[in-house]
């Protein structure tokens, strides 16, 4: 594992302190954090894509995205303006250089390396990691350079936009093929499986089909507000996806620091985000939630109640993608967007509730109080119903930038801004585009465009 442990060390020094430097993936044009592709072994490549790839979405992506879902509060520094929505293009300059630099470069190098030895099975993989990737960074930024960006010696230094709309149907391709790949039953020379360095699945491909179809249950979900044929698809592919818990995708970290989970890594080096105090944690103790204690430390002594739970805090815990969980309550909301089935959507919204309760440890009587309370969809309007679903689906995405998405598309739960008159829809264009790519970069604001399917 020594290569994924490089990635995480070198991410660790860019992304966790993003908000006290600029990152120095954005100062040249050649990817320090790329290794030669000159006898690389697909392998290797895929530690250093998923390591990079977790670190990414887990830490400063992570961070400012939970403040504006009301998942935590910045209380100090920077984390307080983030908090309230004073944000600068210069502050995306390194999540989104993290995203094009380590994770969707180095994926696309897998991509063509594999395709190029017949690595099938690599092949698929690299695909379904490349249209995760490139979902979240659509559902932040909206439209985004993608078809001539990523090149590698064919080098673009200014990269047209492809649209948001344009670019979730080349997500649902990447899923296509990944799937065609997956099912081939000659995996190509080399099997995912030979030499351990997949950490999200272990080198089993049934299990990456399933993820694969979870993202495209995800890609429909978002366009399906006023759209019952999009929330039909999704309910096509959250029944060729996780049937369990067990099914998770998810990026385990290990128990030193150097590997450590990177929530857990910005706590011990600026502790200025307080999960305690969040919206989140004040609705969940009204609730007597009991997954509370598992989210957050209210033994905590900060005045400011810093207080990560275990579930988030320790080394150890994942970075999480897609869980069995969300897509009981994706097929919820898509039920009662499709039909308006109050029990059809009753019976996935308990089962979702009771997977996020299995998957955190809480206790089967707690569990059940909490479901007797707490676990009845209001079957008044469809609308309420959505709703509750949602407040559920926001728990389960604890840290998880989905949780962004699914509240832009729901207006739930229902959450007060900090400042002003309203919460932000999107994340900044980065100055650096400003800077490096001025002939095709639009102007944004936290506002507008919204994302295509925001509506």
């Amino acid at each position: 594992m020594k290569k994924t442990k490089y990635i995480i060390i070198l991410i660790a020094g860019s992304v966790l302190f993003s908000a006290c430097k600029k990152d120095f993936f954005t100062e040249v044009n050649d990817n320090p954090n790329a290794p030669p592709t000159a006898n690389m072994v697909p392998y290797a490549l895929l530690s250093t894509v998923e390591g990079a790839l977790a670190y990414t979405q887990g830490s400063t992506h992570s961070f400012m995205v939970s403040m504006l879902t009301q998942q935590t509060q910045g209380f100090s520094r920077q984390a307080y303006a983030y908090d309230q929505y004073v944000f600068t293009s210069q502050d995306f300059d390194d999540p989104w250089s993290n995203w094009y630099t380590a994770v969707m470069e180095n994926n696309k190098k897998l991509m063509e390396l594999a395709d190029g030895k017949g690595y099938n099975q690599y092949s698929g993989v690299s695909r379904i990691l490349m249209a995760y990737s490139l979902m979240v960074v659509v559902d932040s930024w909206g439209s985004i350079p993608y078809s001539n960006a990523l090149l590698g010696d064919a080098l673009v230094l200014h990269p047209t936009y492809d649209s948001d709309s344009k670019l979730y149907e080349t997500i649902g391709t990447l899923c296509d093929q990944a799937i065609t790949y997956l099912n081939n039953p000659d995996p190509g020379l080399l099997d995912l499986s030979q030499n351990g360095e997949d950490r999200i699945y272990g080198g089993d491909p049934a299990l990456w089909v399933e993820f694969a179809h979870a993202i495209k249950a995800r890609l429909y979900i978002h366009q399906s507000k006023g759209n019952a044929a999009m929330a039909t698809n999704a309910l096509a592919e959250i029944a060729q996806s996780f049937t369990s818990n067990a099914d998770n995708a998810a990026y385990p970290f290990g128990v030193d620091e150097t590997s450590a989970n990177p929530m857990y890594q910005f706590n011990e080096n600026r502790a200025d985000l307080s999960f305690t105090t969040s919206t989140m944690a004040t609705m969940m103790a009204a609730n007597l939630d009991p997954r509370y204690d598992v989210l957050f430390d209210s033994t905590f002594s900060d005045v400011n109640g810093v207080g990560l739970g275990g579930a988030y805090g320790n080394p150890e815990a994942p970075t999480l993608f897609i869980t069995y969980e969300e897509l009981q309550f994706m097929a919820a909301e898509a039920t009662l967007r499709t039909s308006g089935d109050f029990a059809a959507a009753q019976l996935l919204f308990t089962a979702g509730i009771q997977a996020s309760m299995d998957r955190l440890g809480v206790a089967a009587p707690d569990a059940a109080a909490y479901l007797a309370a707490h676990g009845v969809l209001p079957i008044t309007t469809v609308t309420d119903a959505i709703n509750a679903v949602s407040y559920e689906e926001w728990i389960s995405l604890y840290l998880n930038q989905e949780a962004f998405a699914m509240w832009r598309r729901n207006d739930a739960p229902a959450l007060t801004p900090t400042v002003g008159g309203q919460i932000p829809r999107r994340l900044l264009i980065p100055q650096s585009e400003y800077t490096y790519n001025s002939a095709n970069v639009y102007v944004s604001t936290l506002f507008s465009p919204k994302v295509f399917w925001d509506n």
